[in-house]
């Protein structure tokens, strides 16, 4: 099944105290961004993976942290959420048919609510997680608020298939399109990468499993983003895993592009290389 676009989108900029911490110019506040991909398929409409923050977050509708808005700066821009971005690139929003989730974090599911007909697609194990925020971090980091609308949730658990070498959930219920998730652990109890052909080549989008582009570079992150990392995970030693298989991935496989939901300089370079990308034939596991 052909995707026919792919358009990497910034829905929700993010500005966090000690932008030097994060590996960034100046003493002032960074820049962070929070990178969706919007797929045009032939016979599923639209595919979201991820939503960045929605036009509810937008709105100040949602109960998003006073900790949260102080340490992290969510810009909370009008033109930044998808449904936004969607209506500007000339496409209907009630077309997006699918939204694929890494994970339930607030700035990655704030725009569930702005398309209420999506299927959700979801790793079990987050979608546990999130419903029960049994723990204080979870408390912070999913808001039900996002999903009072009663989204139509879609939810795996691994069931043998593998990609590249990884466990791997590669049917989505009602999906033609060949978008998949790799259980990528750590971060949440059950975040995950999602996978999708474009082109020649593998979209590899990391979520959360890593903040920084030096961390599958083979380098070590800045000081401040391998703290958050650290201060946000939910199993150090899963996410670590992740952020290794990565890297291999990225080491053995030539025709990935690996990126992850933070980086800005990800975003830009994938944003300016991809438009008016075609869809070559289908592409080998």
């Amino acid at each position: 099944m052909a995707i026919r676009n792919v358009h990497h989108l910034n829905c929700g900029t993010m500005c966090p105290v000690g932008g030097w911490l994060l590996g960034q110019k100046g003493l002032g506040r960074g820049r962070l961004v929070a990178h969706c991909v919007l797929l045009e398929t032939d016979r599923d409409d639209l595919v979201l993976i991820d939503t960045g923050f929605g036009t509810r977050d937008v709105a100040h509708q949602t109960p998003l942290r006073r900790s949260f808005r102080a340490m992290v700066g969510p810009r909370l821009d009008a033109d930044e959420p998808a449904i936004v971005q969607i209506r500007a690139l000339g496409l209907d929003p009630r077309a997006v048919r699918h939204i694929v989730v890494t994970h339930l974090d607030v700035d990655h599911a704030g725009g569930l609510s702005d398309f209420p007909e999506a299927r959700v697609h979801v790793h079990a194990r987050e979608h546990a997680a999130a419903m029960a925020r049994t723990r204080p971090i979870e408390r912070q980091r999913y808001l039900p608020e996002h999903w009072s609308h009663g989204p139509r949730w879609e939810v795996y658990s691994e069931d043998g298939d593998t990609w590249r070498g990884l466990p791997a959930i590669t049917r989505l219920r009602g999906l033609d399109a060949d978008v998949a998730l790799v259980p990528m652990h750590g971060h949440t109890r059950g975040h995950s990468a999602v996978i999708a052909p474009a082109g020649d080549r593998w979209l590899v989008h990391a979520g959360d499993a890593y903040f920084h582009r030096r961390t599958v570079e083979g380098g070590a992150a800045p000081i401040g983003i391998a703290a958050f990392e650290r201060y946000t995970q939910i199993d150090g030693a899963a996410r670590r895993a992740s952020a290794a298989a990565l890297r291999q991935l990225r080491e053995h496989y030539t025709d990935l592009d690996v990126f992850c939901a933070h980086d800005p300089v990800e975003l830009d370079a994938l944003a300016a290389a991809a438009p008016a990308l075609r869809a070559a034939a289908p592409r080998p596991a």
